[in-house]
């Protein structure tokens, strides 16, 4: 008998020293957490809002602000310590070397709790993997010209 997959809820995921930041998000009964990146990804209302990365070098010790390109100028005008990831550079990074960097991760904790959708992406829907753990194979018609 298959044992069903965990939910994400379900999952467990180790103690991360940024869950004081998440504390007032983290009720909202749309909150999960999954591990990502060796880091922890941030979900609410569906849509990943933070990466808390803490890998103990640049530019992996901060938050990671997952957004589209498009919200990038006004965020970082308003969030002056926000910069584009280097590795990642879709999504904004504020380092925990920053000297604001608890007053500003809170502000931006405060804009997802109140529902700014310039932070924030919908994750891609996962594949189906075949019976075998692959890929599926593509039909006949995908090739037809």
């Amino acid at each position: 008998m298959k044992s069903k997959r965990p939910t994400p809820k379900q999952k467990t995921v180790p103690a991360n020293p940024y869950d004081w930041l998440v504390e007032p998000i983290a009720g909202d009964p749309t909150y999960f957490e999954r591990s990502m990146f060796g880091c922890r990804a941030c979900y609410i209302r569906g849509r990943m809002v933070f990466l808390m990365a803490r890998g103990g070098t640049e530019p992996w010790n901060g938050i990671l602000v997952p957004t589209d390109r498009c919200h990038h100028a006004t965020l970082t005008v308003q969030y002056i310590g926000l910069t584009p990831h280097p590795v990642l550079g879709k999504w904004l990074y504020l380092s925990e070397s920053h000297d604001q960097f608890e007053e500003m991760a809170r502000a931006l904790v405060e804009l997802v709790r109140k529902g700014d959708l310039r932070i924030g992406i919908e994750p891609k829907p996962r594949r189906k993997l075949g019976s075998a753990g692959t890929k599926p194979r593509p039909s006949q018609k995908e090739f037809d010209i």
